[in-house]
């Protein structure tokens, strides 16, 4: 049986960015099996000031809630490129294809989604001007 409740400071989930080739652009803690969780899946990313994400994904099935804890930067959203600034939150239906850009003072943002493992779908060098 699961635990009533787990905490975890996000700061102690294992940066994944290194580990699956992201590190140029961002931090990326996956924080869902370290918080136990089973239907809900959270991500804390952290972009680099300046960086633009390499590549752009979406979803099958997976809503997705995002929100701007610090920083500033934008996002694109399929044709739309929004500015972000601190707790701005967005809710993203699963099949907009999305993509991040931090300001100069970098990017900090939670993601919440419901947990649909493998249903991502990844687009490199999407973003372009």
């Amino acid at each position: 049986m699961t635990a009533r409740y787990t905490r975890k400071n996000l700061l102690q989930v294992e940066d994944s960015a290194p580990d699956i080739g992201l590190s140029e652009w961002q931090e990326s803690r996956f924080a869902t099996d370290d918080l136990d969780a089973a239907e809900t899946g959270v991500t804390h990313h952290r972009f680099k000031p300046g960086q633009r994400q390499g590549f752009a994904h979406r979803h099958e099935r997976a809503e997705e809630l995002y929100v701007v804890l610090a920083g500033s930067g934008r996002v694109k959203l399929d044709e739309d490129v929004l500015e972000l600034a601190p707790l701005d939150a967005l809710r993203l239906a699963p099949d907009v294809l999305r993509s991040w850009e931090a300001g100069p003072d970098g990017l900090e943002v939670l993601a919440f989604g419901s947990r649909h493992e493998g249903d991502a779908a990844f687009v490199p060098g999407w973003w372009t001007d």
